[in-house]
C-alpha cells in the first residue's frame, strides 16, 4: 500500500474511533464524575505506554518538552469535550466538533502570508448555520452549555492539530514516546481533582470499566499515537480533512447504539455541517494548490 494511502487509512480509523468515543464518554460520565473518567482514561493509557517503553531507551529532551506541551493542549480538548458531551447528545457533540475542519486551516495560517478566499468563509458560515439548527431541537433557541463547551473544544482542538504539525515538522520526535509523555501529563493533571471519587471505583460495574478501557486504549493511546504518526507524514489541513468523517460515526453511534433522536431541524443542521466542512476543505485545498503568482513569489522570496 502506498505511503499516502496508509496514512489516510490510519486517519480514517482514528475518525471512526473518535466518533464512537462521544457515546462511550457520555455513558461513562453517567456513572462516574467527569474528572474521574478523564484521570482513568489517561492513567490506563500511561501505564500501557510505560510497559511498552520498558527497555526501549530514554526520552530525549525535545520529546519531554514538546510532549508536555502537547499533553496540556490535548488535556484541554478532552476537558471541554467530556464536560460538553455530558451535557448534550453524543450526536450533537460529534457534529459540532467537526467545525475543527474549517477552523484548522484558519489557525494554520496564523503568522503566515496569504489569506483564504471568500468562498472558504462562506463555507464556514454554512457550518455555523448548521450548528444553530442542530442545537435548536424543535425550535430555534440558544445553544445549551454542553453545545458551547463542544464548540470551545473544536477551537482548542484545531489549535492542537496545528501545533502537532508545527512541532513535529522539523524535529526528530518519535510518535510513541511523544504520546507516552502526553498520557503521563494528563494523568498527573487529573489525579488530584479525581482523587475524592476514586474509592467509589470498587463498586463500578464491568460495562463502565469496558468503556474506560476503550476510551483509554483506543480513543486515547491508539488515537493519539496514530494522529501524531500520520500528521508527521501529511499536512495538518489534510489530516483535518481525513478526520472529517468523525461526525458521521458519532451520529451513527448516538442514534444506532445510544437511542438518540434527531428532529427535522437537527437533520438539516447535521447536513449543513458536514457539507460545509467538506466544501471548506475543498476550497482550501484548491487555494493551496494554486501556482504562485509573481507577486506571491516575490513576497515569499522577501520573507526568506
Amino acid at each position: 500500500m502506498p505511503t499516502h494511502r496508509r496514512t489516510d487509512a490510519v486517519l480514517l480509523v482514528v475518525a471512526v474511533v473518535w466518533g464512537s468515543s462521544y457515546l462511550a464518554a457520555k455513558t461513562a460520565t453517567d456513572t462516574l464524575p467527569v474528572l474521574t473518567v478523564l484521570f482513568l482514561r489517561y492513567a490506563i493509557a500511561a501505564l500501557a505506554c510505560a510497559a511498552a517503553l520498558r527497555g526501549l531507551g530514554s526520552l530525549t529532551r525535545d520529546e519531554k518538552a514538546y510532549g508536555s506541551l502537547l499533553g496540556l493542549t490535548q488535556a484541554a480538548v478532552l476537558v471541554l469535550e467530556t464536560y460538553g458531551v455530558a451535557r448534550t447528545s453524543a450526536g450533537n457533540a460529534g457534529l459540532i466538533i467537526s467545525l475543527t475542519l474549517v477552523l484548522t486551516p484558519v489557525m494554520d495560517r496564523v503568522g503566515r502570508r496569504g489569506g483564504l478566499p471568500g468562498r472558504f468563509h462562506l463555507a464556514a458560515g454554512v457550518c455555523l448555520t448548521g450548528v444553530a439548527l442542530l442545537v435548536s431541537g424543535n425550535g430555534l433557541r440558544a445553544p445549551g452549555t454542553g453545545d458551547l463547551l463542544i464548540l470551545a473544544a473544536a477551537v482548542v482542538r484545531a489549535g492542537h492539530v496545528v501545533l502537532v504539525g508545527r512541532v513535529t515538522a522539523a524535529r526528530e520526535l518519535r510518535p510513541f514516546r511523544l504520546t507516552a509523555v502526553q498520557t503521563a501529563v494528563g494523568a498527573v493533571l487529573f489525579l488530584v481533582p479525581a482523587a475524592p471519587a476514586l474509592p467509589a471505583l470498587a463498586s463500578t460495574g464491568a460495562a463502565t470499566w469496558a468503556e474506560l478501557l476503550y476510551l483509554a486504549l483506543f480513543c486515547g493511546l491508539f488515537a493519539f499515537l496514530a494522529q501524531t504518526w500520520a500528521v508527521q507524514r501529511t499536512s495538518a489541513t489534510r489530516a483535518s480533512l481525513l478526520l472529517g468523517t468523525e461526525p458521521v460515526w458519532a451520529l451513527l453511534a448516538g442514534v444506532g447504539l445510544g437511542g438518540e433522536h434527531l428532529t427535522a431541524l437537527s437533520v438539516l443542521g447535521a447536513t449543513l455541517i458536514v457539507a460545509g466542512t467538506y466544501w471548506g476543505q475543498a476550497v482550501e485545498r484548491a487555494h493551496r494548490a494554486l501556482p504562485a503568482t509573481p507577486a506571491r513569489a516575490m513576497s515569499a522570496e522577501g520573507a526568506r
